[in-house]
């Protein structure tokens, strides 16, 4: 056996190899893990729960055996007998590495709590939900016409309310006769009819008038996030928005590495169809406390998702989704009990409708944006970007509408970055670089001063600076760009040939520099020549994707771009497009969209003609399938210099004029073998 083991911490994404016998709370804060503890390692608080992983990580390259952390001690049983601990979990100050382990810090064991950026649009909906209540008078019994209690609210329904057929289960029938009484045969009884259902079902029923709240919850089931926004189902005004981790990322960080997982792992499926399951239960108790409502109030909940996380949180083995011909299950809307999902945080008669998928990599979510934005409505040709871990792109007008989804990885969440994070409270979201000095001045999550304002200091006293998020990688690379610290083909240059000793050695190449706490026991937070790296494979994939649709399309340029989700909210589109992220278009034409794929899944839960708008709509839209066109190789090189070494800006030419530097020969940063062409 190895003397030490390879550990891995998601969701943040560091490793590094550790001696046997190291406990992993010590591993973690080596790494500057956020894992939390106020014991001191006792035992005593359980701050410090990790889950680890076993099987076989394909994308982490190792294979975690069940002996890789230590088994059970006395202070842990003793813990689990007297508090519990949830299955599967640890406490990270007494598990002790014994072998290679892949492990997930959840989000209530971590310091700084992840900013889920994806809260509700604004956004005018006509109000028609398939949840509603209905007051009735019931007719009282005789014994002369000899039918049941439910017999007689379903004709009371048919009679003042045209509803033709109604269903209810045992627990409705179980309660019907005492509250039908305690109301003297009036009684408000609350309703779902989903698009494929026959029948109205009865999900509660409340003695007399009742003016009893419905609420329905809309929950964008991301690859690493899940957002939910809980909605009033009577005014459709947005209570409360809230949102975790997704769980699964401690089986892969994309998609295909869950793909992978499933199909590597006898039983892996389930048990990530379980953990998302036990994450929208949480998601709905907090998001009901935080709104200051009983979480049985909650009715109805409408989801989306791509197509690996709708068949694995149905329960559906998603191997076929990972090899041609990419077959869904079910492409179909669905309704569903929420019950027959595990889902029983909320009421226990609750519903669950799921908007239909575009093909199979293009899921519900697309369709989502689809519903929200409507390109199918516009007349000038436009671009959405939904970026994730997963970019889903829609392309067109009133015309044609193409779609297609594109593997960008989870670096735009700030994953797999040497000084990046999940975006919290410390992280630097925003950068810039003098082009002169070098010198950079940034601002972090939490606090609303630049690090040279007044207030910065004060302001971070109690965030800290603690490393970089998606938006500020981003960021980042762009300034470096324009400031000729980074050269059209991603290579940092040197202190002596950009001028500035922020640019360090770090093996074979160069690091820059943003901030140095280290002599107060602070990070030092460095944009590494593996992070520029990680931005150009995740950047050049999302454009690959766009120009591919434009190929499909017929067009060498768009109207105009939304970005939608997180990242159309937080990037500029100046720095996206100095990466070479998205066309070029004049910079008034990029539009941010907000949570999209949120306020389709919103609108769907308060509307029921946009279901049958979207289901129709989602056959209308053709699929582009990037694992097999070959021209979206060609793309994907040619998008990886920054902007791009075949296509000119010549739109952000007008307002940037990007250094005309190169990094890849021993003399100056002024040499230029090669001239990058640029329009």
């Amino acid at each position: 056996m190895s003397e030490d083991a390879l550990v891995i911490f998601t969701p943040s994404g560091k490793r590094a190899r550790f001696a046997l016998g190291t406990p992993v709370l010590q591993a973690a804060r080596s790494l500057g893990v956020d894992l939390d503890s106020v014991c001191g390692g006792r035992g005593i608080c359980s701050k410090c729960q990790i889950t680890p992983g076993y099987g076989e990580f394909p994308k982490h390259g190792v294979t975690v055996e069940p002996g890789a952390l230590s088994e059970w001690n006395a202070v842990e049983e003793r813990y689990n007998r007297v508090r519990g601990l949830a299955e599967g979990r640890r406490l990270g100050c007494q598990a002790k590495v014994m072998g290679d382990v892949v492990i997930d810090v959840p989000p209530e064991s971590q310091v700084h709590k992840q900013v889920i950026r994806k809260s509700a649009t604004e956004r005018e909906i006509a109000m028609d939900p398939a949840t509603r209540s209905c007051f009735i008078e019931v007719e009282q019994p005789d014994m002369h016409i000899p039918t049941g209690d439910f017999e007689r609210v379903r004709r009371a329904l048919q009679e003042q309310w045209q509803i033709e057929t109604a269903e209810a289960d045992l627990t409705i029938l179980s309660k019907l006769q005492t509250v039908l009484r305690k109301g003297e045969w009036q009684a408000t009884v609350v309703l779902n009819k989903g698009n494929h259902d026959a029948a109205h079902s009865i999900l509660d029923i409340f003695p007399g008038y009742t003016e009893t709240p419905l609420y329905g919850l809309a929950i964008d089931l991301g690859s690493t996030t899940i957002a939910g926004h809980l909605c009033d189902l009577t005014s459709g005004r947005v209570l409360a928005s809230s949102g975790l981790m997704n769980p699964q990322i401690r089986f892969g960080e994309d998609l295909m590495s869950r793909v992978s997982y499933a199909m590597m792992n006898p039983g892996g499926d389930r048990e990530m169809t379980r953990a998302v399951r036990e994450a929208i239960n949480s998601l709905v108790l907090t998001i009901a406390g935080e709104a200051g409502i009983s979480a049985a109030q909650i009715y109805e909940l409408v989801i989306v998702f791509n197509p690996v996380m709708h068949h694995l949180f149905l329960g559906i083995d998603p191997v076929e989704l990972g090899q041609a011909p990419f077959a869904l299950a079910t492409s179909d809307s669905l309704s569903l009990n929420a019950r027959d999902l595990d889902l029983v945080a909320m009421n226990h008669n609750a519903r669950v409708y799921i908007l239909p998928c575009i093909a199979g990599h293009v899921g519900a979510d697309a369709a989502a944006v689809a519903l929200s934005e409507e390109p199918g409505k516009s007349k000038d040709m436009v671009l959405i970007v939904d970026v994730g871990t997963n970019a889903e792109i829609l392309l067109g007008n009133e015309k044609r509408v193409l779609a297609c989804s594109s593997p960008t990885g989870p670096a735009f969440e700030g994953a797999q970055i040497s000084s990046g994070q999940r975006a919290a409270p410390g992280a630097i979201e925003r950068i810039e670089i003098d082009p002169l000095s070098k010198e950079p001045r940034f601002r972090v999550i939490g606090v609303e001063a630049w690090s040279d304002e007044p207030g910065f200091a004060e302001g971070i006293e109690q965030t800290g600076i603690t490393g970089i998020c998606g938006s500020g990688i981003i960021e980042a690379v762009a300034e470096m760009r324009m400031a000729g610290l980074v050269d059209a083909s991603g290579l940092i240059g040197g202190p002596e040939q950009t001028g500035t000793p922020r640019c360090e050695p770090r093996g074979r190449t160069f690091s820059y520099l943003i901030h140095d706490a280290s002599q107060t026991g602070g990070p030092r937070i460095t944009v590494t020549q593996g992070d520029i790296r990680a931005i150009q494979l995740a950047k050049s994939a999302l454009y690959a994707g766009a120009r591919l649709l434009m190929d499909e399309m017929g067009v060498e340029k768009v109207d105009r771009v939304t970005l939608a989700g997180a990242f159309g909210a937080h990037i500029s589109a100046k720095h996206a497009m100095v990466l070479g992220m998205i066309p070029d278009v004049p910079l008034d034409h990029v539009t941010s969209a907000g949570n999209a794929a949120g306020t389709g899944a919103r609108i769907a839960l308060l509307n029921r003609a946009a279901r049958d708008q979207i289901e129709a709509t989602v056959h209308q839209i053709h699929k582009v399938e990037t694992a097999i066109e070959p021209r979206f190789q060609e793309h994907f090189v040619n998008a990886s210099a920054i902007p791009n070494a075949a296509e000119p800006f010549p739109e952000l030419a007008k307002i940037v004029t990007l250094p005309d530097v190169s990094f890849n020969t021993g003399g100056s940063g002024s040499d230029t073998p090669r001239r990058r062409r640029r329009g």
